[in-house]
């Protein structure tokens, strides 16, 4: 039996709005950054719009794991890969896509810490009420826990989700109908066709 819970795609268009609307909240409270740290993967394309909104040319990366494919958490969140540009004495936004537990952001800002910067403030798109990070800028607040599937990860996701079903659905038609029911949510149907396509699931259950 598949584990249910809620999911959310989230479209490119409403991506960017949203990280559109997070510039906003970062420029209404008089924050200017130096540079920005984006926490890989997840982290990327928010802080590359962000870099345009906010007029930031510097912008480098860290990377932390603590998600899987398909919504599987490790046990603890884990650094990768550390800094390796100078932040001393600069003002810098940390950001990812989401704030879920909170031993992610939480890792990354007392690693950046460490290199001695003037401060450090940490932006997200969402912001789950279950963590115990508060970010100092966030677009939305997620009250009931779901997983967002975003649209730079969304072949990740859904291939990882429809993975974990204890049994696979014959047909892409079959797997976005089990879908809708395993996790209440709607997938265009190019999506689940490219899954199987990438997978190489092209037909039959799993065995």
């Amino acid at each position: 039996m598949t584990e249910q819970f809620r999911c959310e795609l989230v479209s490119w268009k409403k991506m960017y709005h949203m990280a559109r609307l997070l510039a906003a909240k970062i420029k209404e409270q008089g924050f200017a950054p130096d540079i920005i740290v984006a926490i890989a993967r997840g982290g990327y394309i928010p802080a590359r719009i962000l870099c345009d909104h906010l007029d930031i040319n510097l912008l480098t990366s860290i990377q932390v794991t603590h998600y899987a494919s398909g919504a599987s958490r490790k046990k603890s969140a884990l650094l990768i890969e550390p800094l390796k540009k100078d932040i001393h004495g600069r003002k810098v936004l940390l950001v990812d896509d989401v704030n879920d537990t909170g031993q992610t952001l939480e890792l990354a800002l007392q690693h950046l810490k460490s290199f001695y910067p003037a401060e450090v403030r940490v932006a997200v798109v969402h912001d789950k009420q279950i963590s115990t990070f508060c970010p100092d800028y966030y677009v939305a607040k997620v009250r009931k826990w779901r997983w967002i599937i975003y649209p730079w990860a969304v072949i990740e996701d859904v291939s990882g989700l429809i993975g974990r079903m204890a049994e696979r659905p014959a047909t892409p038609a079959e797997a976005a109908q089990v879908f809708a029911r395993e996790f209440a949510c709607r997938l265009p149907r190019q999506i689940v066709e490219d899954v199987y396509a990438l997978a190489g699931w092209s037909s039959g259950p799993k065995g």
